[in-house]
């Protein structure tokens, strides 16, 4: 970076922060070329390795000020599983501090120092499951990604929201790298101090925003409820997901696919590696609609051969189809997957027109106050909430029923305020048609 751009930067950091002109959310920058942030203000940070220098970061944190900005780094397509190999956190008065997980495995000391503090992140969700893996886990948060969403921004990525609002230019070229690569190589490590560089100031600009908005309340629900979910349960026959699986219509195939798909995970976790890159899911799917008779016809498969030092896994494939075609009819898996909400809605029509009217009343609804919003139809409102309450609605349609079941839903109060008058009107069309 030149002393110019230093310069500009250095000022723009402080003065930054405006809410968009009144014409539309087109970026407190607009009437500049962005500008191209090639290095960490402070330069690159060396990285947290062991418990001395974590300790010197926990203590230089618990004395910053501020929101603290928190971002962390997977290896997702090259390890198996989703945990961090990298985390990057800045605050005021703090720096930049880029920590390894992998040295620095437990990280509740920091999580604690931090308690109370608002965090920063872009598209939290992503994140947190893996913070939370390693003892990190905010009472309060604001997410950049999701504030860009409510406040009607057509890109939300952290790359153009930064140019769009801040007027810089991140280099996102690291993104899909291998981040359990050790050491991280120079440029990585300057892309990971990139990311949180200008995190907070992107918060403090798009608060402004959304509270111009009448937004801001709304957004403080969406935090307050992401910081306060509970992890996911582990996801319910997981197999079922194996992309190209609409293809496998008998249970003997399905029996097939979850065969090889929990081999392949075996043999992933043990490796640590992806599971794609032990065997894709096209292969698999093709096992499974082929069923080949021994492991000569299934290393003939696309996928299954052609590489020296396969023949072991061939024969762990094989012996996984064999498993699955020595099931006993009683044990084989039933076409799709048991569900507890409504049928899907293009069934609606058949199984109950009254309620294909009301969805079809709802969904025209809430698309029409979305664009009103400027927000997508999705964070207004979840759409498998419209779709249970428009299969199961109250037995006596009022404001205060249709309230009521949104809430238990899930539905925030600002949500339930915005929707629920709709979906009142929506589910008393039909019966007064």
């Amino acid at each position: 970076m030149t002393d110019a751009q230093e310069t500009a930067a250095d000022t723009s950091l402080r003065t930054t922060g405006g809410a968009p002109p009144d014409d539309g959310v087109t970026g407190v920058t607009a009437d500049r070329d962005p500008i191209a942030l090639l290095e960490p203000r402070e330069g690159i940070p060396p990285v947290v390795a062991d418990a001395g220098a974590l300790t010197d970061v926990i203590s230089a944190f618990a004395r910053g000020t501020g929101p603290v900005a928190v971002d962390a780094e997977r290896a997702s397509g090259y390890r198996y599983g989703q945990r961090a190999y990298l985390v990057q956190l800045r605050r005021q008065g703090a720096g930049t501090a880029l920590i390894d997980p992998v040295a620095c495995p437990d990280l509740t000391a920091l999580g604690e120092a931090l308690d109370g503090t608002e965090w920063v992140l872009h598209a939290a969700t992503q994140d947190l499951p893996c913070l939370r893996e390693i003892g990190m886990q905010p009472s309060e948060l604001f997410d950049t990604e999701l504030a860009g969403r409510l406040a009607g921004f057509p890109r939300v990525g952290l790359g153009a929201m930064v140019e769009n609002v801040l007027g810089y230019v991140l280099e996102k070229g690291h993104s899909a790298v291998d981040w359990s690569t050790r050491p991280l190589p120079e440029p990585w490590l300057r892309y990971a101090a990139l990311d949180v560089e200008l995190l907070v100031d992107l918060r403090d600009a798009l608060e402004e925003e959304l509270d111009r908005q009448g937004k801001l309340d709304w957004a403080r629900q969406e935090f307050a409820a992401i910081a306060s979910a509970p992890p996911a349960p582990p996801r319910k026959d997981p197999w079922r997901r194996t992309s190209g699986m609409h293809k496998v219509k008998r249970r003997r195939q399905m029996a097939v696919v979850r065969e090889l798909w929990e081999a392949r995970d075996r043999i992933a976790r043990r490796r640590d590696i992806s599971p794609g890159k032990v065997l894709g899911d096209a292969a698999i799917v093709e096992a499974a609609l082929t069923l080949p008779a021994n492991a000569r016809a299934l290393a003939a498969l696309p996928g299954f051969g052609g590489r020296s030092g396969r023949r072991q896994l061939v024969d762990q494939w094989q012996e996984a189809i064999d498993r699955a075609r020595a099931l006993p009819e009683g044990e084989l898996p039933q076409p799709g997957q048991t569900v507890s909400g409504p049928p899907p809605p293009r069934a609606w029509a058949d199984k109950d027109p009254v309620a294909a009217a009301r969805l079809s009343a709802a969904r025209a609804a809430v698309s029409a106050l979305a664009e009103q919003l400027s927000m997508p139809q999705e964070n207004l409102i979840a759409p498998d909430t419209v779709r249970r309450v428009c299969w199961e609605p109250p037995t006596v349609v009022t404001a205060e029923s249709v309230d009521a079941a949104l809430t238990a839903l899930g539905a925030r109060p600002w949500q339930v305020e915005q929707v629920g008058p709709l979906l009142v009107n929506a589910l008393r069309a039909p019966a007064e048609a």
